[in-house]
């Protein structure tokens, strides 16, 4: 029996393995505020909003901040702490500081100038799949290009991505299982941006790396080797991986889902809307977000969180709020929503690397559509294999016909 989904309107759960395991256990019990409680696979139990405004507030109050979760035995999803210097991990002032010495590289104007990049990387892996006798689209195509275009705007080399990027995906999912071995796979990758910014690797002249060790004074006080490596590790994952797996979910809802398809073959200057709306309701892993302390009393509409609580801002749940979003589950281009999803974060969390990603998908869209009207799936949905971890989740292979 095919799970194909053929209806006009197309909900997310229509579409097999699209929405993950929850990477929590839902208790039954409440907060001292009334607000209702998870257990983080750390064992801690937490405040669980899921409410767009709530999420929202979590997000955009500078005051409950990442820094103190990101310890030894600290309320995590993650196995293990990562370094102080990454951006995500970072509170107020510190982050405002790093924020604004990368801010207009990572902007829209500042990723413009890779859209040619881009576009060349898409057409390479356009031509692979025409001239393979067994099309994958994530092998011959949407695997490969998140990291060319990386290589591109941090500057390292492309010869080296054998090296670092099986360890990254690693990283990524972030198995409890084998926590020895993941921590040597990331001090692999860690390392490996320590080199680049250290000068121990070369790197390629003009990228981001070079210019930011040239330009660091410009910070105050000037970023040193710690910082800088914390600013291109996140870049080298999430340029890479997290972007792979929004790209590759996002095209894999759209196959499994010919109504929708067949919506962008029929027009292709969809693609910036309906990438939007796939970006909304597909979380990039099993989480979307990281915890974080009240920094003060927060009044939510489940309750009062305490200052000094560790709260969970549920983007996944908040990014499918009816109040939010009417008919939240549809996939719908032509949605004008009143609110901006957040699938990206809000506030000083937002992710550096959003313009970059939406460039990117909406490209692969586009140029998909353009050239493959009749794309489909060479197997039933439900078969395609799947990676399966924290922050990293997606199809690992994507066979299909013309």
């Amino acid at each position: 029996m095919t799970t194909t989904v053929t209806s006009a309107a197309v909900t997310v759960t229509d579409i097999p393995h699209l929405d993950p395991v929850p990477a929590f256990t839902v208790l039954d019990e409440r907060g001292p505020g009334g607000v209702p409680l998870i257990q983080l696979p750390s064992g801690h139990k937490v405040a669980h909003l899921t409410r767009y405004a709530d999420v929202h507030k979590v997000l955009t109050d500078p005051a409950s901040g990442r820094t103190e979760t990101n310890v030894e035995d600290g309320p995590s999803f993650l196995p293990t702490v990562m370094p102080k210097e990454l951006l995500l991990n970072l509170d107020a002032p510190h982050h405002a500081r790093i924020r604004g010495f990368v801010a207009t590289d990572y902007s829209a104007a500042g990723t413009e100038r890779l859209r040619p990049v881009i576009g060349e990387v898409v057409d390479e892996g356009i031509r692979r799949l025409r001239s393979s006798a067994s099309p994958d689209l994530f092998t011959d195509l949407l695997d490969r290009v998140p990291v060319t275009v990386n290589a591109h705007f941090l500057g390292f080399p492309v010869e080296d991505v054998p090296y670092f990027r099986p360890s990254s995906r690693i990283v990524q999912i972030a198995s409890h299982e084998d926590v020895p071995d993941l921590v040597q796979h990331f001090y692999r990758v860690y390392g490996y941006v320590e080199d680049l910014v250290t000068g121990v690797r070369p790197v390629v002249p003009g990228g981001l790396i070079d210019r930011f060790r040239a330009d660091r004074d410009r910070a105050e006080p000037p970023l040193d080797d710690a910082e800088l490596t914390g600013i291109f590790f996140g870049s080298l994952l999430g340029g890479d991986q997290n972007v792979v797996s929004v790209l590759t979910k996002s095209v894999y809802a759209l196959l499994a889902a010919p109504a929708l398809w067949r919506r962008l073959a029929d027009d292709p200057a969809i693609a910036p809307r309906l990438a939007e709306e796939l970006i909304r309701l597909i979380p990039l892993g099993a989480i979307s977000a990281f915890p974080r302390i009240a920094g003060r009393d927060l009044e939510t509409t489940a309750g009062v969180v305490a200052q000094g609580t560790v709260v969970y801002p549920d983007a996944f749940a908040a990014n499918r709020d009816p109040e939010a979003f009417p008919d939240p589950l549809t996939v719908d281009p032509d949605r004008e929503p009143a609110k901006r999803h957040l699938q990206f974060g809000y506030g000083m969390h937002h992710c550096m690397g959003a313009a970059l990603a939406r460039m990117e998908i909406v490209t692969v869209l586009t140029r998909l559509a353009q050239e493959f009207p009749n794309l489909a799936l060479a197997v039933d949905p439900a078969e395609v294999p799947w990676d399966n971890g924290t922050v990293l989740r997606r199809p690992t292979s994507l066979p299909v016909r013309w």
